[in-house]
């Protein structure tokens, strides 16, 4: 089942580079007491995910800030050492928003956003989405609909509606 705005966020482990190298993350530790946005996308250096979805939020970060958001997490279900070469290639580590591999989909099965796409050789992926968590509770949940684009889960489609 598909999480949707007034479910509480499920727990799960991630995995973030650390200096020490893979990090284990507990989701429910990231999320407790805190505001914080969550987008999701299909792979690391994919087209849309590379070109538009993360600049969408290296683009909006500050704006994010000033509407109280304590940190903006990017979960690909890729290993940490992708997600580490991805947020310095893309300007989001920089920009101050954590880079999470979700390399066993375990989060992503949990709020029932798991698609495979074998042509493209995608398997066990997340569906691209972004929302808003207040303590634990989605508060906002905007998955994307169509596919290849970032219009509803970019950063400026959920700033939009916050």
């Amino acid at each position: 089942m598909t999480i949707s705005q007034g479910d509480a966020l499920p727990d799960a482990t991630l995995v973030q580079m650390g200096a020490e190298g893979p990090t284990p993350v507990k989701m429910a530790d990231k999320v407790k007491g805190r505001k914080v946005v969550i987008f999701a996308v299909p792979g690391a250096f994919t087209p849309t995910c590379h070109s538009a979805h993360v600049p969408s939020f290296v683009r909006t970060k500050d704006q994010y800030d000033a509407k109280g958001v304590d940190e903006i997490i990017c979960v690909s279900c890729n290993d940490p050492f992708v997600m580490q070469a991805w947020g310095e290639a893309t300007g989001a580590t920089a920009a101050g928003i954590t880079m999470l591999a979700d390399a066993q989909s375990e989060f992503t099965k949990a709020i029932g956003m798991e698609f495979d796409a074998a042509p493209a050789g995608l398997m066990s992926r997340s569906k691209r989405y972004a929302m808003l968590v207040d303590d634990g509770k989605v508060t906002l949940f905007q998955p994307e609909i169509q596919a290849g684009v970032c219009d509803l889960s970019g950063g400026e489609g959920l700033l939009e509606n916050m």
